[in-house]
């Protein structure tokens, strides 16, 4: 028989509705099996490229932009120790999304992660992927999905 061994279970927020969907769900998994919930914010490098070179964020805009997430983590935090989570952590990485998730989870031992899905098809899913999806496709532990409160299952 195979048990669950969920004593880390992490969950990748990108302070939307689908983080907050899979923030609920991962709290009430971390509530059942006494876990650790640790909240992830992972977030690329800003910058934009032109046809004659590309501009990277300064120091001071990567330093604006860690404060800011490190802000909304802790709300976030102070949220899901609402919610009667007891153990509650928070990390930050910079970096491709789904890769520093993936990455993430192996370092630290993580049990589940527990990611929500924007529910992006056609075109828009095309353009802008899914790093749900990348997620689940690259994670070495179990990755559960979690759609929005609303969002039509197809």
């Amino acid at each position: 028989m195979l048990t669950a061994d969920w004593k880390k279970i992490c969950c990748p927020i990108d302070f939307s509705d689908a983080s907050r969907a899979a923030m609920e769900v991962a709290g009430d998994l971390a509530r059942r099996f006494g876990a650790e919930l640790v909240l992830l914010h992972a977030y690329p490098i800003p910058g934009y490229t032109f046809p004659d070179g590309s501009i990277v964020a300064s120091p001071k805009m990567m330093q604006e932009l860690a404060d800011q997430a490190e802000r909304h983590l802790q709300e976030w935090r102070a949220d899901a120790e609402k919610l009667g989570i007891s153990r509650v952590t928070t990390a930050k990485a910079i970096g491709e999304p789904a890769a520093e998730i993936v990455a993430f989870a192996k370092e630290q031992g993580v049990g589940l992660v527990v990611v929500g899905t924007h529910g992006r098809t056609g075109l828009e899913h095309a353009l802008m992927g899914s790093i749900a999806e990348r997620v689940v496709r690259r994670a070495g532990c179990p990755v559960l999905t979690v759609h929005p409160e609303g969002h039509a299952r197809r």
